[in-house]
């Protein structure tokens, strides 16, 4: 769920639309590849007992239950969520049922780290943090492919709406400095 045209501002243009990295998809994939282990060889070991077709039908059905909450509830968070940069803001979109988000605009912002622990580093992902100059926490942008380069895009447009001065306002609040003159 990212951000569609009805939600723009006049002039507004998308930038980025990210998905997290594939990596928050291994652990239920993983799990969901155990749980079929686990049902074949219910299966195999008890497909000569006299009761051993609802032995397995027992545990399939529990395997389902612990599917359904493990494997398709994160994959489809995952498929859900967006990090989404415009032309004027950065937003967090997520929710499989309730949908919520968060929008920074980029004049608030004023401070962009990243952090790659050493399988992000193989993965080329990582964490993406943003702070604003608001009393809210910065969001922070969880398992961003190529995180780098978001980062790097993200800089320059904060260098193109710079305004040259170091009030944090941005226009139409004032108008640009000229360059030069101080």
């Amino acid at each position: 769920m990212g951000l569609n045209s009805k939600q723009l501002a006049d002039g507004e243009e998308i930038v980025l639309s990210i998905r997290t990295h594939w990596k928050a998809l291994a652990e239920p994939v993983a799990l969901a590849i155990f749980l079929l282990a686990l049902l074949w060889a219910v299966w195999w070991f008890t497909r000569d007992l006299a009761y051993g077709g609802w032995i397995t039908l027992a545990v399939a059905v529990l395997a389902a239950g612990v599917a359904a909450v493990f494997v398709v509830v994160p994959i489809l968070r995952w498929s859900t969520e967006r990090y989404v940069i415009t032309t004027r803001r950065v937003s967090h979109r997520s929710g499989i049922l309730t949908k919520a988000g968060r929008d920074i605009p980029l004049h608030r912002i004023n401070d962009l780290a990243i952090e790659k622990h050493l399988l992000d580093r193989i993965l080329g992902c990582g964490t993406l943090t943003i702070s604003d100059a608001t009393d809210k926490a910065g969001m922070e942008l969880r398992d961003v492919p190529g995180v780098e380069s978001v980062q790097v895009q993200l800089q320059n447009l904060l260098y193109s709406w710079d305004d040259g001065s170091d009030d944090g306002e941005w226009p139409p609040n004032e108008p640009p400095r000229a360059r030069g003159r101080r």
